[in-house]
């Protein structure tokens, strides 16, 4: 981040303080305004490379032997490359430094998570003071308490002796690097399953560890290990293994009480456009990969439906009958054909599609999202015009569906939420039991809350809000919740009779008075209105002097991650403007969002990114000369295609870990990954896919002798989702393509120990299942399978 700062700040100081016009302005060389390092750029070789594709087309690529990472050219480039960027950003290392130090003095010196009840233990985690990774723990609770007194209890050490599960730390300081994909406790909590990638690869290992004793079980490490699911006794486990390419393909089945050596293969997916992925039911009685009966393992699988393009099944158990949420088409019914989700149900003897009943369908205003469940309550995540809501419904649902139901037919309770909510994440919510639903809650100007709902009760109570030194906020109860009875949103502070806290002292602090978040409409250029949320300073930010940031993504419908994040302030307090380009291909209200935003329609994609960044200049929320744009991975497609098309919309951009050699990438099925992203970027070996893939590819699109923007672009060597090998081609590329001056300010930075997410950890202990998928993740391709994932 201080670094990535730093860049733009280069980049800003080349602006001319002149009235010129944009146009005008956008000819000039823009590389002759700031210092550069006095040692050129590094030239890589070009070797004569022909690439060829459907129907007889063929072209050169120069820097095809960049592929090749076990070249010694190549890994002597990017050192080279590396020791430029350095000299390059040297004269911004005080600036660097600042920006660090700023950072870390908002961050409290002790980082924990409140304790969360499965069973009779509370599981928590906390970053011990001095180190960088988490540490998973749990204590027994001894006796039956309320959730105020557990946590005083919790704070005060009044529980049962501490037990580490797993120390990130340690494992880091083993290895030199962390990444821990699934954790998994056993039903009986006696034993953890998580999987550990200790290269960057993303190749993960299963390890399970045995709670009683502290021992890792040396016989149980598989490779290549994906997702987990444990069966009701505790000591069957059954996991995902990869292929070459990393598809999960394989369902395994292992006994930990078992002597034999090799573990029983459940089912393998022989089709390699499709993935397999492995869970459990909320109250464990089923796993699903079809269906396997987990106190009944010896029926085998049973599939829930046929397999059908396009089509998903989202399955949880409850007293005998399967909850599914849809969008399989009903026939005759051409509001449940347009791919919007609901809610049906079928007894476990009676899958058969024809007899389901179909318990909640959207209605006009309200689209399902996502569904949860509990013995006492169904939780369902909802959209409501573009606004995020929960609600809860009692559980069992008594009711006679043969007509469709909307959910205000259920009594439903709608979680009151801050006005200014952009992200809900559930917590871990593992028991089955609970009627408490914890949820964590974050906006661009709201730290992340964590709040636990009564379903029962129908109240909430703020259980713990990050905590940002330094900064004064806003205390209030800004909460709009949705009444059912009157179609309006109501604020829960003036309706205590409805939505009752348990401490009317606790608020939930946000920093809506320091920091102004909008969010707007803007045209792109077929009229489709494309969701923009705009950040900046009440105190620091000029409108139309200020500079600004615009990032995006747009790709396998999902949506924009616009959480509080408090090292953006220091963008903030400098008077940057932050802009959020929520653009077609990525997530929405509707699943049409994705489709019009991907495959032969990507280019919509790039164009709504476009129009939101002339919106910013046009409107004056930045300089026009002043606009940055930030990409992650497949975002780089978009912000990529977006500098070859308008470069004198960008004065810079930073790259991340970069998706830019599209068709080059796709076209070679061996990668990991290409065969599964023909489903959102089309097949290269078909002519009009081709062509619409070369029409916006990045690094086929470089114009030739314009100014670039300057850019700095990260990779990581041992990146499997996306090579080092594209950002490496595409800097290259540009500066043998782009003006000679301006592109010695594209820089590129590589990680030659980390993978696509660096050095970062991944801690998911308390995730759980979403069918909201990350971006260019193997998980993006399981609800394509006629299994229930």
């Amino acid at each position: 981040m201080a670094a990535a700062l730093a860049v733009f700040s280069n980049a800003g100081r080349s602006i001319r303080k002149t009235n010129i016009s944009f146009s005008l302005f956008s000819s000039l060389c823009r590389g002759n305004s700031f210092p550069l390092p006095s040692q050129t750029p590094p030239v890589p070789k070009k070797v004569a490379f022909t690439v060829s594709a459907a129907h007889g087309r063929t072209w050169e690529d120069p820097y095809h032997w960049m592929s090749n990472t076990n070249d010694p050219d190549f890994l002597s480039y990017l050192h080279q490359e590396n020791s430029y960027a350095e000299a390059f950003m040297a004269d911004a290392q005080k600036l660097q430094q600042a920006l660090f130090s700023e950072m870390t003095s908002r961050m409290p010196s002790k980082i924990s998570t409140p304790p969360e009840r499965w069973g009779p233990w509370l599981y928590y985690q906390y970053i011990p003071e001095g180190k960088e990774f988490p540490v998973l723990c749990r204590r027994l609770e001894t006796e039956k308490k309320g959730w105020v007194e557990s946590i005083v209890n919790f704070v005060k050490g009044g529980f049962g002796k501490e037990e580490i599960l797993l120390d990130w730390n340690e494992i880091a300081e083993q290895y030199g690097y962390v990444h821990v994909g699934m954790c998994r406790v056993s039903p009986d909590h006696n034993f953890l399953a998580y999987t550990l990638d200790i290269s960057g690869g993303e190749r993960f290992m299963l390890q399970i560890k045995d709670l009683r004793s502290g021992c890792i079980l040396s016989k149980l490490r598989a490779d290549g290990v994906v997702s987990l699911a444990w069966a009701q006794d505790g000591h069957t486990l059954f996991y995902t293994v990869s292929d070459e390419n990393q598809r999960p393909y394989r369902v395994l089945c292992t006994k930990l009480a078992s002597d034999s050596v090799d573990d029983v293969p459940i089912f393998t997916e022989n089709d390699s456009s499709f993935c397999v992925d492995i869970t459990s039911t909320k109250d464990g009685k089923f796993i699903t990969v079809y269906v396997i009966e987990a106190s009944n393992l010896q029926d085998g699988l049973q599939r829930l439906q046929k397999r059908v393009p396009g089509v998903q099944y989202f399955l949880e158990h409850h007293c005998g009958f399967f909850y599914i949420l849809t969008n399989a088409p009903l026939i005759g019914d051409k509001e449940l054909s347009s791919g919007n989700y609901y809610l049906a149900r079928c007894q476990v003897e009676d899958k058969q599609m024809a007899n389901w009943q179909n318990i909640i369908v959207p209605s006009e205003d309200i689209s399902l999202q996502d569904m949860d469940i509990f013995n006492g309550h169904l939780v369902l995540f909802l959209n409501k015009r573009g606004s995020p809501m929960i609600c809860s419904i009692n559980m069992p649902i008594d009711i006679d569906c043969k007509n469709h139901m909307e959910i205000d037919d259920l009594n439903p309770w709608f979680f009151p939420l801050p006005s200014n909510a952009c992200r809900i994440v559930p917590g871990s919510n593992h028991d089955f039991m609970n009627s408490v639903y914890r949820v964590v809650l974050s906006s661009p100007v709201m730290p992340d809350v964590i709040i636990d709902y009564d379903m029962s009760t129908r109240t909430f109570s703020i259980v713990q809000q990050e905590e940002v030194l330094g900064v004064s906020a806003t205390t209030g109860l800004c909460s709009p919740t949705f009444d059912s009875e009157t179609n309006e949103f109501l604020d829960a502070s003036m309706d205590k009779g409805k939505y009752v806290q348990n401490n009317d002292g606790q608020r939930w602090r946000n920093f809506s008075d320091a920091y102004s978040c909008e969010r707007k409409e803007v045209i792109s250029h077929d009229g489709t209105r494309i969701p923009l949320t705009i950040l900046y300073s009440g105190k620091a930010y000029q409108k139309g002097q200020s500079p600004g940031l615009l990032q995006g993504y747009g790709a396998y419908g999902e949506v924009m991650d616009k959480s509080w994040c408090a090292d953006r302030l220091s963008l903030l307090d400098r008077g940057w403007m932050v802009a959020f380009a929520d653009v077609r291909g990525g997530g929405g209200d509707d699943p049409s969002w994705h489709r019009s935003g991907s495959g032969l329609y990507k280019l919509n994609s790039i164009q709504d990114f476009v129009s939101c960044g002339k919106y910013l200049v046009d409107e004056g929320y930045v300089h026009k000369d002043q606009l940055g744009a930030v990409g992650y991975s497949a975002g780089c497609l978009l912000v990529g295609a977006a500098i070859n098309m308008y470069p004198e919309l960008f004065r810079a951009a930073v790259l991340k870990v970069p998706f830019l050699d599209i068709c080059n990438t796709l076209l070679d099925p061996s990668l990991p990954l290409t065969i599964l992203d023909y489903e959102e970027f089309e097949n290269p070996q078909i002519q009009s896919q081709l062509e619409s893939i070369l029409s916006y590819s990045p690094y086929d699109n470089i114009p030739c002798g314009v100014c670039c923007p300057s850019v700095l672009v990260t990779a990581s060597f041992h990146d499997s989702r996306v090579g080092a090998w594209e950002a490496a081609k595409w800097v290259a590329k540009v500066r043998d393509t782009t003006c000679s001056s301006c592109s010695h300010s594209v820089i590129l930075k590589t990680n030659m120990s980390g993978g696509h997410f660096g050095e970062e950890c991944s801690p998911n202990a308390t995730c759980k299942k979403s069918r909201k998928v990350a971006e260019r993740t193997i998980d993006s391709h399981y609800s394509s399978e006629d299994m229930v994932a």
